[in-house]
């Protein structure tokens, strides 16, 4: 299985409606998802599923991501990967799961935790991602320890500029 980790673009600090869930992309958020999105696309990832947080956000993100792919499905809204989620469901969530070719789209510090889980195989294990950046996982054999290698990790200033 390939896993793309995608974290969410610049949002706004303070929604309209005040709650954190409806936080939106900023204008400069969204400029960079266009160029993310473009890159993203030139990899031909083939996405069998996207699966994205249920906050606007992360919605939003996604949605730059999987028009510039020309994505058929429908994304999946999933709690797994909402902030304070354990990776280990969402890991589960995956295991059961026939795809081969993922986008999660999701926020700190969950995809920093599921990172580091899948690259030392511990719980501990903490790796960061900062806004927009995506990072590429090949998994060999179920979703345990010691099967998941990292081919990429590319900050968005990269990105923009594939």
């Amino acid at each position: 299985m390939l896993l793309y980790l995608l974290r969410h673009a610049e949002a706004e600090a303070l929604s309209s409606s005040g709650l954190d869930a409806d936080r939106a992309l900023t204008g400069a958020g969204q400029k960079r998802m266009k160029a993310v999105g473009r890159a993203i696309a030139r990899m031909e990832p083939g996405f069998d599923a996207v699966l994205v947080s249920p906050l606007l956000r992360a919605k939003e993100t996604a949605g730059f991501v999987t028009s510039a792919c020309r994505f058929e499905g429908e994304a999946v809204v999933t709690e797994s990967l909402l902030p304070g989620s354990d990776p280990e469901l969402l890991l589960e969530e995956l295991s059961a799961s026939e795809w081969r070719t993922v986008l999660l789209v999701g926020h700190e510090p969950h995809l920093g935790r599921l990172f580091g889980r899948l690259v030392s195989g511990r719980r501990e294990t903490e790796v960061p991602m900062r806004k927009a950046s995506l990072a590429v996982f090949e998994v060999h054999g179920h979703l345990g320890p010691d099967r998941a290698e990292l081919k990429s990790y590319l900050p968005a200033r990269l990105l923009e500029r594939l």
